[in-house]
């Protein structure tokens, strides 16, 4: 018989919660070990481990979703499996093979299957994979052991009382610095955007735009999410640069885009000064899946899209698409769906 838990799903944030078991693995003498899950969910580590002094570590986010016929599935586990090991390589931690990752996220699943909320209810089971360097190091060198770990928590939906846009503005601050680490998902990054995040709350704003670290001209992400934009002629366009975090929720509703509605997708520079080019934009990520852009602000200006207060007709059809596949309501492309079994 399966477990059940006390949770009103409705009432579920984005904030932790402890569940049943976690998945942990060790690298030591230039290997992982075979892993195992475990009750504890305190890690303890030398006071010396290079992901507490020198940041080597890294992490990613996707989600388990329920189906109306009760099954529980994971959504292009493989893909976050192969941008943690893109991080991993960019600081010198040994890499996850993508069977042992999606692997752990299957066994983390099915061992907290009780805290998968029910369709219709709008929330997921979020899942946090990291890697970390652990082990007695003092100098700036790679650490000489790592684990490897997923833990899960159930999060309500994004959007409490339905989808609607909110305003950004444009940040003085860089999210990552050229040929940086802006295209690895390391914990550096998210550190230094908490106080441009902060500064643009006390302004009333969602959260900043960055412009590209090297020429300040180009939008490359919002917050911690990447932008896209619909031009009048109804492209999906989102910038390209090296130091942005490639969302596999932006490559797939560029692949939705081009396959599901027919539209033209272009991956190239979008410049601040030509926003009127878009009707529509959004930011796009795991937690959100879209977040419609009313406005963004820039040089004390703010440029409005569609609306301030109604999500544009092509992002809603992004949006609902992309939430139909994820929760099995609508045909996925070949591969993007793994069930948990």
């Amino acid at each position: 018989m399966s477990k059940t838990v006390d949770i009103e799903w409705s009432k579920l944030g984005f904030s932790y919660m402890k569940t049943d078991l976690r998945y942990v693995s060790t690298w030591k003498d230039g290997r992982w070990d075979e892993g195992q899950l475990v009750e504890d969910n305190k890690l303890s580590i030398s006071e010396a481990s290079t992901a507490l002094h020198y940041g080597q570590q890294c992490f990613e986010g996707l989600k388990a979703y329920r189906t109306k016929d009760n099954k529980i599935q994971l959504f292009r586990p493989d893909q976050n499996a192969i941008r943690m090991n893109n991080s991993c390589r960019r600081v010198l931690m040994p890499e996850v093979p993508v069977e042992k990752f999606v692997d752990a996220c299957l066994q983390v699943v099915k061992a907290n299957e009780h805290f998968v909320p029910p369709y219709g209810s709008g929330a997921t089971l979020y899942l946090r994979p990291f890697v970390i360097g652990v082990g007695d190091n003092l100098g700036v060198k790679p650490a000489p052991e790592f684990i490897f770990s997923v833990f899960c928590v159930p999060v309500g939906p994004y959007f409490k009382g339905g989808m609607a846009p909110v305003n950004f503005v444009v940040s003085d601050y860089d999210r990552a610095a050229p040929f940086g680490t802006g295209a690895a998902k390391v914990g550096g990054n998210y550190a230094g955007s908490l106080y441009p995040h902060e500064e643009a709350v006390k302004k009333g704003f969602q959260d900043c735009i960055y412009l590209d670290p090297q020429t300040h001209t180009k939008i490359e992400e919002v917050g911690a999410a990447n932008f896209f934009g619909i031009t009048h002629d109804d492209k999906f366009v989102t910038p390209k640069s090296p130091s942005i975090l490639p969302s596999i929720t932006k490559y797939s509703l560029m692949h939705i885009a081009s396959e599901y509605l027919g539209m033209g997708i272009e991956e190239r520079d979008v410049f601040i000064d030509y926003l009127d080019e878009f009707k529509e934009a959004g930011a796009c990520g795991t937690a959100a899946v879209i977040t419609p852009i009313g406005g963004i602000s820039y040089n004390d200006e703010l440029h409005v899209f569609h609306s301030e207060t109604e999500v544009g007709p092509v992002t809603k059809k992004l949006y609902d698409t992309l939430y139909g596949i994820q929760f099995g309501d609508i045909e996925a492309p070949e591969g993007w769906i793994v069930e948990v079994k």
